[in-house]
């Protein structure tokens, strides 16, 4: 049984750190949200390795449960700074984000060479372990704080969650109950949850990895911010005359068929800003931008493969907006339930 468990957390470590090289250096999209969600996990990873070494080999050097700690000390931070950036669209760091890790590393790496582990235990577990943990835990208090949102919608209107709004639930109670697992172990003295840590973030980071990769789960492209939440909505008189604009705007100008369009060229053209116009696509059609933007792609590619039989399929997605074959043929089956091809199958038999 120590076996599986061992190998089980251990593959959940390797794969972290596979996912944190993958976030930093080979991700396309080097936003600060992918940098803040890699600096988590590496922390996680970190800390999560320290605690499967050390409930194993008791006797590991020290250093290694200095560095767990010391990693562990970033993971709270970092976790509401991600839902902060992610769900309020932010894009640059700022400068008290910056300063606030920047004087956690300082803080810790003097402590640490001043007052090694490895020579002062007693010292980090009397008081830089606690400090730590009392940090971790402010962090979550402010990460449930940014997230309330989520949870009050679904609990109040009962309204299904969109996309980010999963992908920020899946972030926020995997970290919960990691932590909730290490604060019952601190605080309980009991090696049950010590290891019960390392298993959930195991399995955490498969949710994490599997929901990242595939957009069919979690469309993370598609991002309408949880400030809409925060607020006043729209008047409903406005709102319709803003999409009747739009509609006018995507019907005879087809800035859809941009490849590249972003939802701030959007909405410099209907003269609003950019949160706005989120803000009324979420309220009055219940979708995101990028959502928005693919069924209108997706209906015009409809329209063309039911009249023309010699256009190519892979042209057609071209046509439409969509930047590669793949994408247009994966985001016409979310939207569809079929194929391009199948569906032109089915417009050829009707109309012949």
């Amino acid at each position: 049984m120590n076996s599986l468990i061992f190998f089980f957390s251990a593959l959940g470590v390797f794969n972290g750190f596979l996912l944190v090289a993958y976030l930093l250096f080979f991700s396309k999209n080097k936003s600060l949200s992918n940098n803040l969600l890699g600096g988590l996990v590496l922390a996680l990873s970190l800390r999560i390795g320290k605690s499967i070494i050390l409930y194993f080999d008791p006797d590991v050097h020290k250093l290694v449960l200095q560095i767990g700690l010391s990693a562990c000390l970033f993971i709270g931070p970092l976790l509401f700074f991600y839902i902060k950036a992610v769900s309020l669209n932010i894009t640059t760091i700022p400068k008290l984000w910056t300063l606030s890790l920047g004087l956690l590393l300082l803080a810790i790496l003097v402590v640490g060479f001043i007052r090694p582990y490895h020579h002062y235990p007693v010292f980090w577990n009397a008081y830089v372990v606690h400090t730590i943990y009392l940090i971790w835990f402010l962090s979550i208090i402010a990460a449930s704080i940014s997230i309330s949102p989520v949870f009050k919608k679904t609990l109040r209107d009962r309204t299904k969650l969109n996309s980010l709004e999963k992908w920020l639930s899946v972030i926020y109670l995997g970290n919960v109950i990691i932590a909730g697992a290490f604060f019952m172990a601190i605080f309980g003295s009991s090696m049950a949850y010590y290891i019960t840590g390392p298993l959930v973030f195991s399995f955490f980071l498969y949710l994490l990895a599997f929901g990242y990769f595939n957009n069919r789960w979690f469309d993370l492209e598609d991002k309408p911010t949880l400030e809409k939440y925060r607020n006043k909505k729209i008047e409903p008189t406005e709102a319709q005359k803003l999409l009747i604009q739009l509609d006018e705007l995507m019907s005879e100008h087809k800035l859809y068929t941009n490849p590249h369009l972003k939802l701030k060229d959007v909405a410099d053209r209907l003269s609003i800003p950019s949160h706005q116009l989120s803000q009324l696509l979420n309220d009055n059609l219940g979708k995101g931008y990028k959502t928005y933007i693919n069924e209108l792609r997706i209906s015009a590619a409809c329209e063309m493969l039911g009249v023309n039989e010699l256009l190519s399929l892979e042209g057609i997605g071209y046509d439409v907006g969509f930047r590669s074959k793949s994408t247009f043929f994966t985001t016409f089956k979310k939207v569809k339930e079929c194929t391009p091809a199948q569906f032109r199958d089915k417009s050829l038999i009707k109309t012949s």
